[in-house]
């Protein structure tokens, strides 16, 4: 099985969501596919430009030249892709959106439902609430739960509080951490042997860490010494 995985972080594997990604990646893995990891930061995607060419001019082929040539057969062939990113103004990154747009040549009109993929997100945001990634579920919903369409939406490792966890990290404090990190592996293997991620694995990955009123001080303090630090 072909797994394809972009990660849209602009810090990569050094991010908060690629603390959820690699474990969710190695679980798949583990289970037999053949996995691999793009990021958009070290790709040269343009946005689309809309011209449509790529369905009525010459259908199945983007008339841009750039990285997206070698990537979109790729994800054309992939029996699972995975689209990783942070949080940014209630979406994914603008690298990533780039990206995504840029498949259309993949989607062409009369070929939806002809083969299909399954399709999971992976995503982080510094804020407690699980509430911001509700636009990025809606997103994805729409663009890949469609019964008429060309994918199954397999579900989505949400990580809430991810600044709190690589702080938890750096500090040694790391016990409440590795329920969540074998969850996302466990994630992954099941989505190859099963087709899909548990309920409870997704709940697990994005369970609360401390007391919303704990975490928002914590994160008030530690801006305040960043603050202290630059004066």
């Amino acid at each position: 099985m072909k797994v394809i995985a972009i990660n849209g972080s602009p810090r990569m594997g050094e991010g908060n969501t690629a603390m959820i990604l690699n474990p969710f990646l190695e679980g798949m893995k583990e289970a037999g596919a053949e996995v691999e990891l793009f990021y958009t930061r070290r790709l040269k995607i343009g946005a689309c430009n809309g011209d449509m060419s790529c369905w009525f001019v010459n259908p199945g082929v983007c008339g841009q030249k750039d990285d997206m040539q070698m990537l979109l057969p790729k994800l054309k062939d992939a029996d699972v892709i995975v689209f990783a990113s942070p949080v940014y103004y209630a979406s994914v990154t603008g690298p990533l959106k780039n990206l995504m747009d840029r498949q259309l040549p993949n989607h062409m009109q009369g070929e939806l439902g002809a083969r299909r993929q399954k399709i999971a997100l992976v995503s982080s945001c510094g804020a407690w609430e699980l509430s911001m990634f509700d636009p990025l579920l809606v997103q994805f919903r729409a663009l890949y739960a469609r019964p008429d369409g060309s994918s199954d939406f397999a579900g989505a490792l949400l990580r809430p509080m991810a600044d709190g966890m690589k702080e938890m990290i750096k500090a040694g404090e790391t016990g409440r951490l590795e329920g969540i990190f074998r969850a996302a592996k466990e994630a992954g293997h099941r989505l190859i042997s099963e087709g899909s991620i548990p309920e409870e694995l997704q709940q697990e990955v994005s369970r609360e860490l401390m007391p919303k009123d704990a975490y928002y001080k914590a994160a008030q303090q530690m801006m305040d010494q960043v603050k202290a630090m630059k004066k």
